[in-house]
């Protein structure tokens, strides 16, 4: 009630239905007999999880006046778009918000900004600038869409908000189709709360009454509510789920994943990956060793400034990371250079760089390095090994020195440490020196996890075929120089 005894206009979190709270009610009328888990033989990406489901409200309503601790507005760069949602919120606010968003400068495409929430019931305003969407560019307008979901997430973890009212980003305006939004949208939020659940208590999606068909369509995908609508839903989620994190994956792929395929259960990591790789980097170039007391060396005298160095670092790689998440790098994706494939037989990513498809005389460099940030980010947090393949490159396709020493010393330490084997496929003579100065005297550490592999029958023995997209040309040069052997894996048809 306001002063007057008045009916307030704003509308109490706590009191809207929860997203289980219907479909609850419905199954006690029914009398169905629960999915037991011991029943379940396929689990969802995203399974059945009470706790998480308590946390989502779909309402169908203006997120102005949700009473949250923060809500969300849709708007472009200069923050002065004028559609429903940004209008609304502007007039319930007053003309304080004006004032404020005047000293924000603008927000960029993915970014999310905090203002005070003024005469709202909310405290806060969460701004975001959602992408415009082009089919030919629709990979960056995922990535950036995700971004804004992501960013007014982790913004409201860095302050402590207990509940988040979203309205649909993707606006009219800017083209977005609604239900592959919806599918960004969903994931993304499911992914934080997998995450970081204990630091929210309610988010919601507060949409119109076009939208919210769109909505209970998609989120039994993302949140079931029980194992059998889990179960039900799990043929209609899409072929990219995103990644841990719920991040479209680049370039877009279905992903076949086994649990360590073609080694026994009882067999350790260690005794499969010396298994795999007892034929594999055991010649001269694979054993030589860097100066160790020089190594050494500059390990002592670095050792007080150690913590100081490692921060600047993290903060140095931060902006790389934001940078690269913002930039619209899909001139990058289309070379089709750098892509995420199955796993070996340790049951480890596979990342694949084709060094064919780099001209590195055409393309900005600086774009190039964002973009494997871009992609490796998410797949470096675990174990992962990356597959160079060499065949047929020239000196336009050769990545220098400087430029890979850059990369070395901008990515953070889990990519270092996670990456347990570099399969150098197809290499010269000339490369093989290449990489043994730049692994001794440029780089420490990388050294013994070089394999070099002749071929792909070497390659398959750490790599079970059909766990990796192959270019044609490499299966046609590897055929004529090594002879044919691998028809019953065909290429894949993209590449």
């Amino acid at each position: 009630m306001d002063p007057l005894g008045a009916p307030s206009q704003f509308v109490d979190v706590d009191s809207l239905p929860g997203w289980t709270d219907a479909y609850e009610a419905k199954q006690l009328d029914s009398h169905q007999n629960p999915v037991e888990k011991a029943q379940v033989d396929v689990r969802s990406p995203f399974p059945y999880r009470k706790d998480i489901n308590a946390k989502i409200i779909l309402w169908k309503g203006d997120v102005a006046l949700l009473n949250c601790t923060a809500i969300v507005n849709t708007s472009n760069e200069s923050l002065t778009d004028k559609n429903p949602v940004s209008e609304s919120i502007f007039m319930h606010a007053g003309p304080d918000l004006r004032d404020e968003l005047q000293k924000l400068k603008g927000c960029r495409t993915g970014e999310a900004k905090l203002t005070k929430g003024f005469n709202l019931a909310a405290r806060f305003i969460i701004h975001t600038v959602g992408p415009k969407y082009k089919s030919r560019y629709r990979t960056a307008a995922e990535s950036s869409l995700y971004s804004c979901y992501r960013n007014v997430l982790q913004l409201a973890k860095e302050q402590a908000m207990c509940s988040v009212g979203f309205c649909v980003i993707n606006s009219l305006k800017r083209c977005y189709p609604l239900e592959d939004a919806t599918h960004i949208a969903l994931r993304t939020v499911r992914r934080f709360l997998e995450i970081h659940g204990e630091t929210l208590e309610k988010v919601v999606f507060a949409v119109s009454e076009v939208e919210e068909a769109t909505y209970q369509k998609l989120l039994p995908l993302y949140f079931p509510r029980s194992l059998e609508e889990e179960i039900q839903s799990l043929p209609y989620l899409p072929a990219d789920i995103g990644n841990a994190e719920g991040e479209p994956v680049v370039p877009e792929r279905q992903i076949r994943i086994t649990e360590k395929p073609g080694v026994p259960d009882d067999a350790s990591d260690e005794e499969g990956l010396e298994a795999d790789l007892s034929f594999i980097g055991s010649h001269a170039f694979a054993r030589m060793e860097g100066d160790v007391d020089k190594q050494r060396r500059l390990i002592l005298q670095g050792q007080l400034s150690e913590a100081a160095l490692q921060k600047q670092h993290q903060r140095n790689y931060n902006r790389w990371l934001c940078q690269a998440r913002a930039e619209d790098l899909s001139d990058i994706a289309s070379l089709k250079a750098l892509y995420q494939t199955g796993v070996d037989n340790c049951g480890r990513t596979v990342m694949v760089v084709v060094g064919r498809n780099i001209p590195v005389t055409l393309i900005d460099m600086e774009k190039a390095l964002l973009y494997f940030i871009h992609v490796m980010d998410h797949i470096a947090v675990k174990e992962y090994v990356l597959v160079y393949f060499h065949t047929l490159t020239n000196d336009y396709n050769q990545l220098d020195s400087n430029f890979l020493k850059k990369l070395y010393d901008v990515v953070d330490a889990k990519y270092k440490r996670n990456l347990k084997a570099l399969y150098f496929v197809h290499p010269t003579f000339r490369s093989k020196v290449s990489a043994w100065f730049f692994t001794t005297f440029t780089v420490s550490g990388l050294k013994d996890k070089i394999h070099y592999v002749e071929s792909l029958q070497q390659l398959f023995a750490a790599i079970p075929p059909e766990q990796i997209d192959l270019p044609p040309f490499v299966l046609e040069y590897d055929a004529r120089e090594n002879g044919p052997y691998y028809s019953s894996y065909p290429p894949s048809p993209d590449l």
